[in-house]
């Protein structure tokens, strides 16, 4: 089974910025993301640890990071990405809530779609 992968635009225009080696690492992590789903694990995904979502997660390909998470029809949701070469702990302080934000931006988009077509 595929599963379904959306990248914030944000997420998109970063990942384009990247040099093909650093592209190419974040594709393969998030083709397996599509590929394994929920059960990816180490070392390619891994928990945020403080975050009052409990399901958002980061892909890992070297320095390079994006927040996720599962929206309740279980989409994998992009929400933020960087490199946190030479920042390590201060980049989460910074990206963590900013996807929060995000994924609670999406879930409200998301109620909405369902109660205009009364799920």
């Amino acid at each position: 089974m595929a599963w379904e992968v959306y990248v914030l635009d944000d997420v998109e225009q970063w990942m384009f910025g990247l040099d093909k080696r650093a592209f190419n690492r974040i594709q393969q992590a998030i083709d397996q993301l599509e590929s394994v789903g929920p059960g990816l694990g180490r070392p390619t995904v891994d928990t945020i640890k403080g975050s009052r979502h409990p399901n958002l997660k980061e892909l890992r390909a070297g320095t390079v990071r994006i927040l996720f998470a599962f929206d309740p029809v279980r989409r994998a949701v992009l929400l933020v990405a960087g490199d946190k070469l030479g920042l390590w702990s201060r980049w989460y302080k910074v990206a963590v809530p900013l996807a929060e934000r995000r994924f609670d931006d999406w879930l409200a988009e998301l109620a909405g779609e369902r109660s205009d077509d009364g799920r």
